[in-house]
């Protein structure tokens, strides 16, 4: 076990004179905190011997009923409460779900990045995580054939494919519809568990929310939702559906690890999902995320040098952004947070080692303007990594002789990396150190 690379940042982003564009903390100060501190209390003054019990280890009905209208808005028009098993956040139903399907040494397939809190389950679980290639458009079928194909011919069983398919952490790209009924049908054929964790679905700043995988097969997909990025973080409330088979197992992983989710804060959802305009409140999550997307887009296309390119994303919290030829984000990390700025190196990302050429950027927290000074310290950081690989490689250290310097590769101001794989080899220069 080990620090994840957002963990590792917390004492420095906590610094006031520290840009952080780096954890993705949802901005909960949107929220009408008057309306909810006294919806809390009433609920504990009125409920109080219900609220502060123990309770069931699958979650509280009423919560169970108002999670499936929500799934309903992602085309979830077949759930039931039944086959809902309330967590401690998305993570703690991450971490159910691998309880009872790996064993170690067993495959995971996983998008290439992948959330860095998956990850890390999958290696407390000594599960094998292979990735698969992204592009703009998300996984890409044709890579997820070949990865299923390389592990039947190496007589591995891959358990499950975990994916992020809307505005995903980190890569801030959405899986289209095509790909989408492709991957689905994939599934179908190599009688593949699909494990869909979808916290950012209804984030979406100009589309309206996606038809969801769980959508297409109720007995392929298990699919993990959470009010963290749509209400609060803090009350850690998330959820599992599963079919009745898996949601028995889940419920008894539940109860070995925590006996049960806490009242107080299930209760605390239900209320708010009763009693106050939600779906309002999200659109004004999205529009505020939308203005800071934007913030971070426009200066990321004025300021980056060339060979800098970015995703852009249509929701969500991240944009990931791929450094110029040579450069190291985790080599450069310790020099941006004395610049007063913070990022996370994309090495993270990945369980093999990848990464280093990228970073992901968040732009949920911060005002628009402190992102736009923070993409501005976080450009000057790169421009002088750039002078610095400059000066050395215009140098043969062998005879001390002056040789020309390798030209940057070139790219427009609003360069997004469209149609190039988010990563892997094949999207390296093949004289890269492997280790960049």
């Amino acid at each position: 076990m080990k620090s994840s690379e957002i963990r590792a940042l917390f004492s420095v982003v906590s610094r006031p004179e520290v840009v952080s564009l780096a954890g993705g903390m949802p901005a909960v100060s949107a929220l009408p905190l008057d309306v909810v501190g006294s919806m809390i209390g009433d609920l504990v003054s009125g409920m109080g011997a219900q609220t502060l019990q123990y309770g069931s280890g699958q979650g509280d009905p009423r919560l169970r009923e108002r999670i499936c209208d929500v799934m309903a808005l992602e085309g979830i028009t077949d759930a039931s409460p039944s086959e809902v098993v309330v967590t401690v956040g998305s993570q703690q139903a991450l971490d159910l779900v691998t309880r009872v399907f790996i064993d170690p040494g067993d495959v995971i397939l996983a998008e290439a990045p992948s959330y860095v809190g998956a990850l890390g389950v999958f290696q407390a679980a000594q599960a094998r995580v292979r990735h698969v290639a992204m592009d703009d458009e998300g996984l890409v079928p044709e890579a997820l054939e070949e990865a299923l194909a390389t592990a039947r011919a190496a007589g591995d069983r891959v358990k499950f494919l975990y994916t992020v398919p809307n505005f995903h952490n980190p890569a801030g790209v959405t899986l289209s519809e095509p790909r989408r009924e492709a991957i689905m049908a994939i599934a179908e054929r190599h009688d593949l568990l699909v494990i869909e964790d979808n916290p950012y679905g209804l984030l979406g700043f100009d589309i309206e929310p996606m038809r969801a995988l769980r959508a297409r097969n109720e007995h392929r997909v298990i699919y993990l939702g959470s009010f963290s990025k749509t209400f609060s973080p803090g009350l850690r409330v998330g959820w599992v559906l599963a079919p009745l088979a898996v949601r028995e197992k889940l419920v008894l992983a539940t109860e070995a690890q925590v006996l049960c989710p806490p009242s107080l804060t299930q209760y605390a959802v239900a209320r708010y999902l009763d009693t106050q305009p939600w779906r309002e409140q999200i659109k004004v999550f999205t529009e505020l995320y939308r203005e800071r997307r934007d913030a971070t887009l426009e200066s990321l296309a004025a300021l980056m040098p060339a060979g800098t390119t970015w995703t852009r994303p249509d929701g969500g919290f991240y944009v990931w952004l791929k450094l110029p030829h040579g450069l190291d984000a985790k080599l450069m990390q310790p020099r941006a947070v004395a610049a007063h700025v913070a990022y996370v190196p994309g090495i993270g990302f990945y369980a093999d080692g990848q990464g280093r050429e990228y970073m992901r950027l968040s732009y949920c927290y911060p005002e628009p303007d402190q992102i736009r000074e923070g993409v501005r310290r976080l450009a000057r950081v790169i421009e002088a990594e750039l002078d610095l690989h400059s000066t050395f490689d215009s140098v043969d250290t062998g005879t001390f002789r002056a040789v020309p310097a390798a030209a940057p590769r070139q790219a427009a101001p609003h360069d997004t990396g469209a149609a190039e794989p988010l990563t892997g080899p094949a999207n390296r220069d093949q004289t890269e150190d492997p280790r960049a």
